[in-house]
């Protein structure tokens, strides 16, 4: 059997890693030139996206992750109102990345190959590359992400919808920061809630993936809201005068937005969420949207990750998700052997789990950016891809 996978990130590589490990011949196609180099971001690191490092490669959760022990909430005077134990892993996309990558022999990691389209008949498919090349494989996975071209493609009906906000993102050294706020970070996932937003800051890797303190970093999500529009427009224009749809790099963010960032953070945020606000070099942004399929599968070709649903963050669930989609095929691959039964088994149960979360994800959203309704201890608010803590 032969596999293609479109996208080379956290999904596409897990899936080829786990199509590999059963003896299908798998190549994955990134349209990127040059290997991903993502923003740094910190990501709530679940046991479904730890499970290939962990399980299958043996790599330590102590040696590529962090682990907080608690669940704190401060007032606007930086004093805590709510703490709890409650155990949770961070990584950084980078520290993932990169030991995925290192397990992919690069014969078989295709950079600069951006997919056309594809053709389909009884005896497989052909998958058509921008530079006119192609390939003939027994089954089309597509993990290409929030943009997915292949999901434009098959569902042209389908449409991102935009949440009403977004989410600022920024890092700081752990050693920038001066001793007390670096106590209050040290060991815990921490919340502010104000009117219509929430930020919450937690420890991740270092540039290097050291997870020594000291040498780490200290990631921050400030959920913000913009009316879709002029508003968006005038926020997600770059520097350089160009209108971004679902993001905004570091470096890109124009000096009038960083600015009122760092003086609304001043201004309403408690003393410690502040100065890691401020203390970001380049913040970045993503807007929050959603993203529901009715299909995942169409033949031979399957959507996996953010290619099919698109979820808020809001579970720290997206790289988790991408990952279970990986794992459920490779399992019903093995329990086949034959593509299309293979993918009529796997669909339902995926379908079923993307629809979940993007319900979930939705309800905490609006509790918080829309109906202040946000409650610390609520236990709806725990991390977790099949459900709060599961």
């Amino acid at each position: 059997m032969r596999a293609a996978i479109v996208g080379g990130s956290l999904g596409g590589l897990t899936a080829a890693l786990l199509l590999r490990d059963l003896d299908i011949q798998v190549d994955v196609y990134e349209r990127s030139p040059a290997e991903l180099v993502q923003r740094g971001a910190g990501i709530g690191f679940l046991p479904d996206a730890a499970r290939y490092l962990v399980q299958n490669a043996g790599l330590a959760l102590d040696d590529i992750s962090i682990a907080t022990s608690c669940i704190r909430y401060l007032d606007r005077r930086g004093e805590r109102i709510y703490e709890a134990a409650h155990g949770y892993r961070f990584s950084s996309w980078n520290t993932v990345y990169r030991h995925l990558l290192a397990l992919i022999d690069p014969k078989y990691y295709h950079l600069g190959h951006e997919m056309t389209g594809w053709s389909e008949g009884d005896w497989g498919m052909a998958v058509q590359f921008a530079d006119q090349s192609s390939t003939a494989v027994d089954l089309l996975i597509c993990a290409d992400g929030v943009g997915s071209t292949a999901r434009s493609r098959l569902l042209p009906q389908v449409r991102r919808s935009y949440s009403g906000y977004v989410a600022w993102r920024g890092k700081v050294s752990e050693s920038s920061l001066d001793p007390a706020t670096r106590v209050v970070f040290h060991d815990a996932i921490t919340y502010y809630v104000l009117a219509n937003s929430h930020i919450l800051v937690y420890p991740i890797p270092g540039a290097d993936g050291s997870i020594a303190p000291g040498e780490r970093l200290i990631n921050f999500v400030w959920y913000r809201n913009y009316l879709e529009g002029s508003d968006l427009d005038e926020l997600l224009t770059d520097t350089a005068g160009q209108r971004h749809d679902l993001s905004l790099p570091p470096g890109s963010v124009r000096d009038a937005h960083l600015a009122e960032l760092r003086a609304m953070a001043a201004s309403r945020l408690p003393a410690p969420f502040a100065q890691v606000v401020c203390g970001a070099a380049q913040p970045f942004l993503q807007v929050i949207c959603d993203v529901e399929v009715p299909r995942m599968v169409f033949g031979r070709v399957c959507l996996i990750g953010d290619a099919a649903f698109v979820v808020r963050p809001h579970a720290a669930a997206g790289t988790a998700k991408a990952a279970a989609d990986a794992w459920s095929l490779a399992g019903a691959l093995k329990r086949h052997g034959d593509v299309v039964a293979a993918l009529a088994d796997w669909e339902p149960r995926q379908l079923a789990l993307g629809k979940q979360l993007l319900e979930r994800t939705r309800r905490i959203g609006r509790r918080s950016q829309v109906d202040c309704n946000w409650i610390a201890g609520d236990p709806e608010l725990i991390f977790g891809l099949h459900g709060p803590g599961a």
